[in-house]
């Protein structure tokens, strides 16, 4: 019996259930989102149903960058070389970036005019985190995590690095740095920022340490994730009554709760990644113990995530030019010239009944895909690109 209780206590060997389930998980509010983009609806607004079909997405990327963060950490547990660890962040950054400004730009928008839109966007983000934490992998999981932590709730410092240069230096260093934080520089024309690399390498480098309590054992990992998770929602909440409550007068027509969960997220407020990582910690032991139909789902989505994103866009682009053509015998690709930027007039926008019957469509092409190739992954583990994808 003892030894019984010990094995069950023991963290496992193998790919960390609550990794994979809640990254698919939010990978699928993620496709909600930009099947959003794709019907023209707003991003938000006073009506429940528009709110709230945005709100949910809020977990995406946070929880993305988090537990990408945990990913580095647990697969340089398994490597046991940090010059190893170091070389797969780095290439892998490097792809992604590349990646980002050629074939998901292409995906989005289904145009070659690369010169009049470029986008910085959320994959670009991501491998440039991946670049910059092959730099701190020699740092301690704790020490990472604090620095994470740091910068995190620090970010508005970052606002004014440029000002702590000389004058006649500003102008040649402001468009690098709106790249990093909003500084009030110019952009490079054509180039719209979506997400800066601060405060999400923060939020990277808080995942990469947090790794080290997901290989605590289950009691311990239980108790741990819980604290911290119902620590930060407390916090969010008490501070974002707070400023609702004593902040500048509202004028508009939001209800309260509204207000509350309608943080900012370009570039991610402080209160906006405490509403959304503070829910994703405490139902990590919860997701460690899921099963299910609708659990499998998600850690198959989990474990091909990059294959996941790679198909959705263009999959989404797709049965978007469908949906136009059937109900307007026109596909309208030139809405899509500039997405995820769209503007489209309220009567052509489609409605929440025909974006969630094109979310599930897509969703059920989307696991049969990533099904197939996890297998094929998992099959082939000499094919060391497959890592990478």
């Amino acid at each position: 019996m003892t030894t019984a209780a010990t094995s069950q206590n023991k963290p496992s060997s193998n790919r960390i259930q609550a990794v994979d389930l809640l990254r698919g998980a939010v990978m699928v509010l993620m496709a909600i989102d930009h099947v959003r983009v794709y019907s023209g609806m707003p991003a938000g607004g006073p009506d429940p149903g528009i709110f709230f079909t945005r709100w949910v997405t809020h977990f995406c990327v946070p929880a993305f960058v988090f537990l990408a963060g945990s990913s580095a950490f647990l697969y340089g547990n398994k490597l046991n070389d940090r010059h190893k660890l170091t070389r797969f962040l780095l290439t892998r950054g490097l792809l992604l970036v590349v990646l980002e400004l050629t074939l998901i730009r292409f995906c989005w928008t289904f145009n070659l005019n690369y010169g009049q839109f470029m986008l910085a966007g959320v994959i670009w983000m991501l491998g440039w985190c991946m670049v910059l934490m092959a730099l701190f992998v020699r740092l301690r999981p704790v020490t990472m995590g604090i620095a994470g932590l740091l910068v995190m709730f620090g970010q508005q410092l970052f606002h004014f690095v440029p000002l702590l240069l000389p004058q006649n230096w500003r102008g040649h260093f402001g468009w690098f740095w709106e790249f990093v934080y909003p500084s009030d520089g110019d952009w490079l024309p054509g180039i719209n920022i979506l997400y800066v690399i601060v405060p999400w390498i923060g939020v990277m480098m808080a995942g990469y340490g947090f790794g080290t309590i997901l290989l605590k054992q289950n009691e311990d990992r239980k108790k741990t994730c819980l604290r911290i998770g119902i620590s930060a929602i407390i916090v969010f909440l008490v501070a974002s009554i707070l400023v609702n409550y004593f902040g500048p007068a509202y004028n508009g027509d939001k209800p309260f709760l509204f207000r509350i969960l309608d943080q900012k997220k370009y570039p991610a407020s402080q209160l906006y990644l405490l509403m959304t990582l503070g829910p994703l910690i405490a139902l990590v032991p919860f997701a460690n113990q899921i099963k299910g139909r609708v659990a499998d789902i998600f850690i198959t989505f989990g474990r091909v995530p990059f294959f996941y994103y790679l198909l959705h866009i263009p999959l989404i682009h797709l049965l978007a030019l469908g949906v136009n053509y059937v109900r307007e015998r026109n596909i309208h690709q030139d809405w899509y010239g500039t997405a995820p930027y769209t503007e489209i007039a309220p009567e052509h926008r489609w409605g929440l009944p025909i974006l969630y019957s094109v979310f599930i469509i897509a969703e059920v092409i989307l696991y049969l895909a990533c099904r197939y190739y996890a297998k094929y992954k998992a099959a082939h583990p000499e094919k060391k690109i497959l890592t990478y994808i």
